[in-house]
């Protein structure tokens, strides 16, 4: 058995962590507890067939393993698919969207979710994708790591240290760039949906991801910048408007919350794993975190007992 000291608490690090507790290693959790990580700022939806619209070939093929691995670890994975409309005038958008997507269906948007009846005359239909809570995922696999005897702490780490923290370890990944993102929480009794609704945009496409108790997360904007501050009312206004289109009902929800993350991404917007100077750093989610952290974790612990291996049989 080694020691581990897993470096940030968002997504990754916790995927590791998890991992690593699960073969039975002794491991720590380094946490800052004064920031939140981008995760906690995240929309959660399990979507790799979306993403293809403007990711790479590779967010398909490993993120769509990421819901089986989320069902058998935490709760709340909601496995209703994902829908995409698109105004009137934006329809070119949504036949865009299709050809460069696979694994969907045309719909009659108000067949799916009936609160649209009548609102959008087709949308795109993804039956196999799924989505969470970041939140309450982060915070039971946070409990889940305790209850196996995995420490929190917030500095000091004892243990052969890998390098979870996002945007943060950019000091020492100078490939890595931050990319903004701004979300607002909404609170609405008198609209439900049972899954992701994407609003197709040219300029600012969006979705609305249903959560419990009648909340709504709304995002969310991608900015290359390194601006961690609050909103902006430019963000804020497109967001509502975009809510507003989907549902104009929802021009009464309560904003319960905003908030921005910058989200850590390398040149070609994929993660990597690397080691150097004596730390292992898996890094570069981009948007794709909760979709991808789960298999880069997989591949990190591939590496990491391969090479163990190795060094027992030499």
């Amino acid at each position: 058995m080694s020691r581990w000291s897993v470096l940030g608490c968002g997504v990754a690090g916790l995927c590791v962590a998890t991992l690593l507790a699960e073969r039975g290693e002794d491991v720590e959790v380094i946490d800052d507890e004064s920031r939140r990580p981008a995760s906690w700022f995240a929309g959660g939806m399990l979507a790799p067939w979306c993403e293809a619209e403007s990711a790479p070939r590779e967010v398909i093929s490993l993120g769509q393993h990421s819901a089986a691995w989320w069902q058998q670890r935490v709760s709340g994975v909601e496995h209703h698919g994902t829908l995409v409309v698109a105004p009137p005038r934006d329809s070119q958008e949504l036949n865009r969207f299709a050809r460069m997507t696979e694994q969907h269906q045309w719909v009659n948007p108000g067949e799916i979710e009936p609160a649209l009846e009548g609102r959008f005359a087709r949308g795109l239909f993804f039956a196999e994708e799924a989505h969470l809570d970041p939140r309450r995922a982060l915070s039971e696999m946070r409990e889940q790591l305790m209850q196996r005897g995995v420490r929190f702490k917030t500095q000091h780490p004892q243990g052969q240290i890998i390098d979870c923290r996002g945007i943060h370890a950019a000091p020492e990944l100078p490939r890595l760039r931050a990319v903004r993102g701004e979300m607002v929480i909404l609170h609405s009794d008198e609209v439900q949906f049972s899954r992701p609704i994407r609003l197709l945009h040219p300029r600012f496409p969006c979705y609305l991801v249903p959560r419990r108790d009648g909340h709504f997360m709304l995002g969310a904007t991608m900015i290359e910048s390194d601006d961690a501050s609050a909103i902006s009312a430019r963000a804020m206004m497109e967001l509502l408007s975009a809510a507003y289109a989907i549902h104009p009902a929802l021009a009464e929800a309560r904003i319960v919350e905003s908030g921005s993350g910058l989200r850590p991404a390398y040149p070609a917007n994929l993660p990597e794993i690397h080691y150097q100077n004596d730390t292992y750093y898996l890094n570069g989610m981009y948007r794709h975190g909760f979709l991808l952290a789960p298999m880069l974790a997989e591949q990190l612990m591939q590496r990491l007992f391969a090479e163990q291996s190795h060094e027992y049989s030499a």
